[in-house]
């Protein structure tokens, strides 16, 4: 069994997950918000801390037209920071409208639209795990 984080980057905030190869499945844990437009860096090394990941999988976003968002060079920082601080490997993956399917989650949950909306940002990265832990268990049973 192989523990990940998952991270939705985004400017302001960062939603995090974990998820697991051996369920395939992920589940939100936090929204960070970035102080002076930097990470919180000390939250997260209490989340790989917690939860001692062997990887991390960071959403990159996408236009509908299969560019790069203008703002993605903060992604690729925020992956390569990633990787230097905490040795592990990063894995980027196209989050494209996890966003707009974390909010649709969320409205139908009993909070409905009145959720937190920093949980859509913890659940989009949940979101994002699951694909590349779908992706990735489809690529290995393959080669089985």
């Amino acid at each position: 069994m192989t523990t990940l984080l998952g991270f939705d980057f985004g400017p302001r905030k960062i939603g995090i997950a974990v998820g697991q190869t051996i369920t395939g499945s992920a589940t939100p844990l936090a929204t960070l918000r970035s102080r002076n437009d930097k990470p919180d860096w000390d939250g997260i090394a209490a989340l790989v801390r917690e939860w001692q990941p062997e990887a991390f999988v960071l959403g990159l976003p996408f236009t509908m037209d299969d560019k790069e968002v203008d703002w993605s060079a903060q992604v690729h920082r925020f992956g390569r920071q990633l990787e230097g601080r905490f040795r592990l490997a990063v894995h980027l993956i196209d989050e494209r409208l996890t966003s707009i399917e974390a909010r649709r989650q969320l409205a139908q949950t009993p909070r409905g639209r009145s959720a937190d909306r920093d949980a859509v940002d913890a659940v989009a990265a949940a979101l994002i795990l699951e694909t590349w832990l779908c992706e990735h268990d489809a690529g290995s049973s393959r080669n089985t």
